[in-house]
């Protein structure tokens, strides 16, 4: 389906998210075991600092992804992130690197992936043709929820084997294969279009944009609950990896990776669906409050990660159909702010609800940290539910709504 620039993008992309998922679990398992005694809510403010800049930056984000070059861009962040990981890794094997240090590489990593993050997003339109986006939407998914899968489980046994610093220097490597992989790109095969101009307000037009699409509006509160109370599952799996099971970094990695094998059987689902629909969202939604639910009431490690892989199908069903469908209705001059808004409102949240959910972990226990994620799906599934079924009581019998969206924005099928 794809030409040779997204087969290309693809392999590049999936070596480097291998290489984040390694950091990720590396930076978290440093914090909890080797820089605090086991504290959550360490690795709660690690999370906030990285996710803050999403939200922070947002005037500069969106603008910059619609009226630069994209691929220049991203050479650029990549780079950047090459650069941290590597010196991290220097901090980390030297012994030198103290807590103080990952909380500063954590706001420094989140502010060029408040960058890079919207880029990577909209590239993607820039690598296939209309009729193909919802598939390399979900492809592109894939590989990143592949190399969640992947990741972890690397990273488990750099950490045994080596040590956290040669896993963060992994990833310093590992971003090599996108920069490779950008300047390797033909441009001339490239979907070029058209760039927004300097006119002033940018993000404030694309805020208006938005408000002004009331489907827009429903995803964006929907992508606010779950980003503020639901993706904080990096510490309630570490929690409950350490406090409940008490496993080493393997068993830890085999968690997140368990829960990474429903996030692609997610990803593999929605890349075959012909176009993605609101009603898949809304279930995805409910689902991930269900999910969490088993996983918080779970009796042991195994039947933990088994109910993580269905938090996996969840979210991604959830994730996936919101991407797809803000790319496919979006006015593509618009595009690169109205997806930095969504990756905003989705991560926004999160420096308010990483610490709430860590502290929860270390006050009441790793289960009822869980319960947040089972709020946020049952407040993203209310919502949508509401919108959804006001929308379908308008619509005349054996009617549909196309997903180029009319002025209030009609995708709702």
């Amino acid at each position: 389906m794809a030409g040779r620039n997204f087969r290309l993008w693809m392999v590049g992309s999936t070596v480097s998210n291998i290489g984040s998922w390694i950091q990720r679990i590396a930076q978290d398992w440093l914090v909890l075991t080797h820089l605090t005694d086991h504290s959550a809510s360490a690795v709660g403010i690690i999370t906030a600092l990285q996710f803050a800049p999403q939200l922070l930056l947002l005037p500069w984000t969106g603008t910059a992804v619609d009226r630069l070059d994209q691929r220049k861009l991203l050479i650029f962040t990549q780079a950047a992130a090459a650069a941290l990981a590597i010196v991290l890794a220097v901090l980390t094997v030297t012994g030198i690197v103290e807590l103080w240090h990952v909380y500063i590489f954590g706001g420094l990593f989140g502010c060029v992936m408040a960058f890079d993050t919207p880029a990577r997003q909209s590239f993607v339109s820039e690598l296939v043709d209309r009729p193909t986006l919802s598939n390399a939407v979900a492809l592109n998914s894939i590989s990143f929820n592949g190399a969640r899968m992947i990741g972890p489980a690397i990273a488990g046994f750099l950490i045994a084997a080596v040590g956290t610093g040669w896993a963060f220097f992994a990833n310093g490597l590992s971003f090599m294969a996108v920069l490779v992989t950008l300047l390797f790109l033909r441009p001339g095969e490239m979907m070029k279009s058209e760039r927004a101009g300097r006119e002033h307000g940018g993000i404030v037009k694309g805020l208006q944009y938005v408000w002004n699409r009331r489907d827009l509006r429903v995803m964006m509160i929907m992508q606010l609950a779950i980003g503020t109370l639901g993706l904080n599952f990096g510490i309630w799996i570490a929690a409950m990896a350490v406090k409940e099971f008490a496993t080493d970094a393997n068993g830890f990695g085999l968690l997140t990776s368990m829960m990474a094998i429903g996030t692609v059987v997610g990803g593999v689902i929605a890349a075959h669906r012909t176009e993605p629909r609101f009603k898949y969202q809304l279930l995805g939604a409910w689902g991930f409050s269900v999910s969490c639910l088993a996983a918080a009431l779970s009796p042991g490690f195994w039947t933990f990660g088994i109910a993580l892989g269905f938090f996996g199908i969840s979210l991604m069903t959830f994730m996936n159909t919101g991407n797809a469908l803000v790319q496919l209705t979006t006015d593509p001059m618009m595009r690169g702010r109205v997806m930095a808004i969504r990756m905003a409102v989705t991560v926004g949240g999160t420096p308010i609800g990483a610490p709430i959910v860590g502290w929860i972990a270390d006050e009441f226990g790793a289960r009822w940290s869980i319960g947040s994620g089972m709020l946020a799906g049952l407040i993203a599934g209310m919502v949508g539910l509401q919108y959804y079924l006001t929308r379908k009581s308008r619509m005349p019998r054996g009617a549909h709504y196309d997903l180029e969206p009319s002025q209030d924005g009609q995708v709702i099928r």
